[in-house]
């Protein structure tokens, strides 16, 4: 099957690395890509991956079979929309159940309908309404822009003159949510689905704060790890929490968009948080989680495609539930001076070459070019998170995949980067 991956991040890499693992049945393609993948892929095309008309345009030309959306701007545009309605199978929500990420009052909204278990929130429009939301709710403050923000929307702080410039930030680009605080463990769970079924993958958690110990601003994520070995002490097993997921959350969400006309055929990202009184939802996506995919596929035993076809193709309910193994996976990101800001970007990046042959790692692409100008060719940042450390280890050894990863970034130089130290650590500690 030929297959056209869209995207330019880690999370595209590591789904173009999971469907190549099937070995050559597939022809895969990958647009924009980046310096990793074009060293995977025989074709990386020059493509505006958020116009419909020019990826149904380039999918007609080339005999594409199966396109398979990673980001959540060109679902949010419509691409999948443009695709079907030529009749090419495609992994990824339409635009208007895309707005289940693209818009968290919308999402909200579903929940209730649906009764989701999730947190209260306000929706503000004018700085007043968000004044005054804040005040009702009180701190810990939870400031959400509307739209999508790139994983920069969302501030939690203690402080009210910050929450506030947040919320007066973003409301210049629309609308913002004030929320309730929830507090406890957050866990990642993606679920595929055909619009009526949902076929569940393994739980894995991220680390959003920037900074060792969860501190400094939020990111699109530092690192994560798979599978959670806690959830057996909290729910029995991990499949228990997982039914539990499906029961009470996903089903809910996917049947209550089936019943008013938006199917979702694609990644339920759920975002949870486990706190005193249940499971709770944070928020949805539309899409594979970044960083966790990276975590998630290397584990995946049942073959990607397949999965995510039966999904496009609405023959999920004759599948049999996704296998994986026991291995721990924890992936490590590299970012640019100065990210989440302004990141500092055209630096070249040396080392790479530490994770050839390295046991149990590879090294997933997220803002990366390759620069030929000087005649030699070297791998430049191009981004704020730029390379993922991914490192996995047999019968669930947490330290030995830690030890992995940190080696072998050890070896990778990009002036100025930063990088947490503490990625899984409180698996290896608990």
């Amino acid at each position: 099957m030929k297959i056209l991956v869209l995207g330019s991040g880690a999370r595209e890499h590591a789904i173009i690395t999971a469907l190549l693992r099937e070995g050559d049945a597939h022809e895969v393609l990958a647009a924009p890509g980046n310096a990793g993948i074009e060293a995977d892929v025989p074709v990386v095309a020059d493509l505006d991956v958020n116009d419909p008309a020019a990826v149904t345009e380039f999918v007609l030309a080339d005999d594409v079979q199966f396109v398979v959306i990673g980001p959540e701007a060109p679902l949010v545009a419509g691409v999948a929309d443009a695709l079907r309605t030529r009749g090419i199978p495609v992994f990824g929500p339409s635009r208007e159940a895309a707005a289940l990420e693209g818009s968290k009052a919308f999402a909200k909204r579903i929940m209730d309908a649906a009764g989701v278990p999730t947190g209260g929130a306000r929706t503000a429009s004018t700085l007043a309404e968000a004044e005054a939301a804040l005040a009702d709710l009180g701190a810990p403050y939870v400031v959400k822009a509307d739209g999508l923000a790139a994983g920069k929307g969302v501030l939690v702080t203690d402080d009210l003159a910050a929450a506030t410039a947040h919320a007066r930030h973003w409301l210049e680009h629309g609308d913002v949510l004030i929320e309730e605080f929830l507090d406890g463990d957050e866990v990642s769970l993606f679920l595929v689905s055909d619009g009526h079924s949902v076929a569940p993958l393994s739980p894995a958690q991220d680390y959003k704060r920037l900074l060792d110990g969860d501190l400094g601003p939020n990111t699109g994520g530092m690192g994560a790890y798979s599978p959670l070995p806690w959830l057996d002490e909290r729910f029995g097993s991990e499949e228990a929490f997982v039914d539990e997921v499906i029961e009470t959350v996903a089903l809910p969400t996917i049947r209550q968009l089936a019943a008013e006309g938006t199917p979702f055929i694609g990644l339920l990202y759920c975002g949870l948080i486990l706190t005193p009184n249940g499971i709770r939802v944070i928020e949805f996506n539309a899409r594979f989680g970044d960083p966790e995919t990276q975590v998630v596929l290397p584990r995946l035993r049942t073959p990607l495609s397949e999965l995510l076809f039966a999904a496009s193709t609405g023959t999920l309910g004759d599948e049999p539930r996704p296998v994986f193994s026991d291995d721990a996976a924890i992936t490590v990101v590299l970012a640019s001076e100065n990210y989440p800001g302004s990141p500092v970007t055209g630096r070249v990046i040396t080392g790479l070459s530490t994770a050839v042959g390295a046991e149990g790692v590879s090294v997933m692409h997220a803002a990366t070019d390759r620069d030929t100008s000087g005649g030699e060719a070297v791998i430049r940042a191009t981004g704020g998170r730029v390379l993922n450390v991914v490192a996995t280890a047999p019968a669930g050894d947490f330290s030995l995949a830690r030890d992995r990863a940190y080696g072998v970034l050890a070896g990778i130089g990009l002036e100025g980067s930063q990088h947490r130290s503490d990625i899984g650590a409180k698996v290896v500690s608990a």
